[in-house]
């Protein structure tokens, strides 16, 4: 109420009366206060938004799901992608589409945690931003962070707002922005995972990765037109490929070719083949260049992690683990694991299945980058000696399990500090082989470029049971290329000869008949030179192979027989069993069964005596030929059982896939040929796995001749 001048006193309020007047008394209501403003702060919607229907729909379930009271909160963060990635987009994306639920206005604040400037907005900024937004006159915001944080919470409470929290570095930053009513929304986007945003607050984590290839077609179309982009479809996969579904990449590359309409996307697409990043720079805005950009994500980056982010760019491999981190950077264990979560956590590096960490490809041609420019050469090139060195003798540890009667050659010891991965047994060893494979063959290729020799010629020779048992017979061929290469530079003369007899056997597996016998041919020309009785018999095998795969079998038999001889006079009982069991196979396809079982039989029992479970498979399957090809179908069944057993103990796939096929024939004689059916399909399964395209045809025709049956 308040008071007027009408009689003998003037009344207050409180109706006290404060002195004496002359006139009349009126009292009158006090004007309506105004209402409080709706702060509408959103920057402008994505005008060319497309895609990210999955991410959408998951925060229409994070942020409508939120438990009864509780205020719903969302950390929108990237994986596989520091910037560039398309937060911000998809947040106020997601805002606009949804306005109608926040009728009391919406709060926006940039928290310039990774930008040009490199000063983060202080809480204290942002929180006096939003009372200003809120209409709070200057004179009632308190000066204590915490106390105008209270206001701020007091005058949203109740209110159905949005709030976005744009960029944030820490949760530090954001933890002061949160209002404490749970009648507000809030969205946080940050390249950092704000670990104790989420255990703290509750606050949902989506995280958020590279468009797909349909998401990234549909980006270009909208920003390009579709007609340009249906007339270069070639072109476009190659951009989205060399992009690898980056937003802000493929903006920047539909921006280039959008200024230059005449100019053919093929070409564009040349142009960031051969400039790579270069091609996604720009002078002038910092905003508008990836480098740039993902440079912003190293500014709270440790010392150490900033080393290990830029040796990992030039580390061979797709991905990486721990051990091999540990390896490649110098460090425990221990610091290796914290420098990947911390990499992780400011989104420079991806966790995958299997503790395995990756990096998007254009992050990681930045940390080649960066590599380049500020480590020096000789720390580079330890790195890559010392990481190496730990994938060549973990390999050794493999290979040794995986055949330990294989001659042992020890590679030269690692450099200090290094220790292979500890592999217990021959199915560790196994999937280890398996899951570094492509790094290893990178290792190679990076050794080769070092000049490391030694390196190069051990790692083929340690990966050659691995590639025979799961038919990587390409793989084979290129490393044993290398080693070829590689043996020019080495001492010892017994290398040579090694290296010819197995870039020989590779070359045979792949019907390269001409090259194989030429390679062949110098081993044993080598062997004979050196006077090396063992790589001659070694290599007579090699040769029975060989001519079995140019299908003569005569000229087979004749090498198998020499290779018995030089095993018998070296008393070697393992080779002689090997030997023992190609003269009886190839005895046995020439029709010749009593001669071929005499052979086979003492072959079994060599290898069974002397704990050879390949050597004893491999003589099964040949007991099991000559049973089924002299009418002992059951008998050929239980030799082709036997030896898929052993087989898929030593995941030896490349010949599980050659006995089942074998093993399909007694049953079809028995008539049973559901069973038939089934062995072959596996076969054939495995055979386009391995790429032994003949071999997969041939199988097709058996099961379309079993299907007539």
């Amino acid at each position: 109420m308040t008071a007027s001048i009408h009689g003998d006193l003037v009344a207050t309020d409180h109706g006290a009366a404060v002195g004496v007047v002359h006139g009349n008394l009126n009292l009158h209501p006090l004007p309506p206060l105004p209402a409080p403003p709706i702060p509408q702060q959103l920057p402008a919607a994505p005008g060319l938004f497309t895609g990210r229907t999955t991410e959408l729909a998951r925060l229409d379930r994070a942020l409508t799901s939120a438990p009864q009271g509780q205020r719903a909160t969302v950390l929108v963060s990237a994986i596989g992608g520091a910037g560039g990635i398309g937060k911000t987009w998809l947040a106020l994306a997601w805002a606009y589409r949804h306005l109608e639920r926040f009728p009391d206005g919406q709060l926006f604040v940039d928290l310039h945690g990774f930008s040009p400037t490199g000063e983060p907005v202080q809480p204290a900024v942002a929180v006096r931003g939003f009372l200003d937004a809120l209409g709070v006159e200057a004179n009632r915001i308190p000066i204590d962070l915490d106390a105008q944080a209270s206001l701020y919470r007091s005058l949203v409470a109740g209110r159905r707002m949005l709030i976005v929290l744009d960029n944030a570095a820490t949760s530090d930053q954001v933890a002061p922005l949160l209002p404490g009513s749970p009648s507000c929304t809030v969205l946080v986007t940050s390249r950092h995972r704000l670990a104790s945003l989420i255990d703290r607050h509750a606050a949902r984590h989506l995280p958020l990765g590279v468009l797909s290839p349909e998401e990234a077609r549909g980006l270009l179309a909208a920003r390009l037109g579709a007609g340009r982009v249906a007339a270069e479809p070639e072109a476009v996969d190659e951009l989205i490929g060399l992009c690898g579904g980056h937003p802000l990449a493929l903006s920047i590359t539909a921006r280039t070719a959008g200024t230059r309409p005449d100019t053919a996307l093929a070409e564009a697409a040349a142009e960031l083949r051969d400039l790579g990043l270069e091609a996604l720079d720009h002078d002038t805005d910092p905003a508008a260049s990836l480098p740039t950009v993902l440079s912003w994500s190293l500014r709270y980056l440790t010392d150490t992690q900033r080393t290990v982010f830029a040796l990992l760019g030039i580390a061979p491999g797709p991905d990486t683990t721990p051990s091999t981190t540990a390896a490649l950077a110098g460090l425990p264990g221990r610091l290796a694991r914290r420098a990947l979560s911390g990499l992780e956590n400011a989104s420079l590096l991806e966790r995958r299945p299997g503790g395995r960490y990756a990096m998007h490809d254009l992050v990681r041609r930045y940390a080649t980058d960066t590599a380049d420019t500020t480590l020096p050469e000789e720390m580079r090139e330890a790195a890559l000696t010392r990481v190496g060195d730990f994938h060549l003798h973990t390999a050794h540890a493999a290979a040794r399990l995986l055949n330990p009667h294989r001659p042992t050659l020890s590679p030269e010891p690692p450099a200090p500090g290094v220790h292979p991965h500890p592999l217990p047994d021959t199915a560790a060893a196994m999937a280890w082989m398996d899951a570094e494979h492509a790094t290893l063959l990178a290792t190679q290729r990076t050794a080769a470029t070092l000049g490391h020799h030694h390196t190069v010629w051990h790692l083929a020779w340690n990966l050659n049971t691995f590639h025979n048992r799961r038919g990587h017979r390409h793989d084979a061929v290129t490393t044993w290329q290398a080693a070829l290469d590689a043996a020019d530079h080495l001492p010892d003369p017994t290398t040579r000869s090694r290296t010819h007899r197995h870039l020989g056997h590779a070359c045979s597996s792949l019907g390269l008949h001409e090259q194989s016998i030429t390679h062949l041919e110098q081993a044993l020309d080598l062997a004979l030179r050196h006077h090396d009785p063992t790589e001659q018999a070694l290599t007579h095998q090699a040769l029975a192979l060989a001519w079995e795969q140019r299908g003569d079998d005569r000229q087979a038999l004749e090498h198998a027989h020499r290779a018995l001889d030089l095993f018998r006079a070296l008393d070697q009982p393992v080779g002689e069993a090997d030997a023992l069991n190609l003269v009886g196979w190839y005895a046995a396809r020439l029709g010749r069964f009593d001669t071929a079982r005499e052979h086979c039989q003492t072959a079994l029992t060599l290898t069974q005596r002397h704990h050879d479970p390949a050597g004893e498979a491999s003589t099964l399957d040949s007991l099991g030929y000559i049973a089924h090809h002299t009418g002992d179908h059951h008998q050929a069944l239980d030799h082709y059982h036997h030896a898929l057993t052993l087989l898929r103990r030593l995941g030896d796939a490349y010949l599980v896939a050659d006995t089942l096929d074998s093993v399909g024939h007694p049953h079809a004689a028995l008539g049973q040929y559901e069973q038939a059916r089934t062995v072959w399909r596996e076969a054939l399964e495995l055979y386009r796995d391995q790429r032994r395209d003949a071999d997969a045809e041939r199988v097709q025709h058996q099961l379309n001749d079993l299907d007539h049956t």
